[in-house]
């Protein structure tokens, strides 16, 4: 198999087996126009395996949906074929409209046009808990 390198673009690295999915579609790329390239199951020393997701185009990502999906991602910026920047990415505190509460009496089932906002609760168990109604968020 043969995946081309990439002269300007982002390389999501270090994403837990089985993760690429999900991530590709919270970030939305597949409405992008340009190559985007996931390599799954890819043999990793410090992993065991890990997903792989290659964008050949410079964009703004939003880096704390990133390190929610899984905070051990690595980020590689490339430009003019040479990494330019490596972002270690962490969990976030709060994640506004990724997940939904799935509370029925929550605030934002009524009112829809609110964020959907979840604050961390507890990082070593990676726990967050709706704004509005304390509701843990399932994954």
């Amino acid at each position: 198999m043969t995946i081309d390198s990439i002269r300007n673009g982002i390389v999501i690295d270090h994403i837990a087996a089985g993760k690429a999915m999900e991530l590709y579609n919270i970030l939305g790329l597949g409405k992008l126009d340009c190559s985007v390239a996931i390599l799954k199951n890819v043999v990793s020393e410090k992993l065991g395996k890990k997903d792989i997701i290659k964008i050949d185009r410079d964009l703004d990502l939003d880096w704390d949906i990133i390190g929610y999906v899984d905070p051990n991602i690595t980020v590689n910026i490339i430009r003019d074929g040479q990494r330019v920047e490596k972002r270690q990415l962490k969990l976030p505190d709060r994640i506004t409209n990724v997940i939904r509460c799935k509370n029925p009496r929550c605030i934002t089932s009524v009112e829809q046009e609110l964020p959907q906002v979840f604050k961390l609760t507890d990082r070593e168990k990676r726990i967050y808990r709706c704004l509005y109604c304390e509701t843990q968020a399932g994954k």
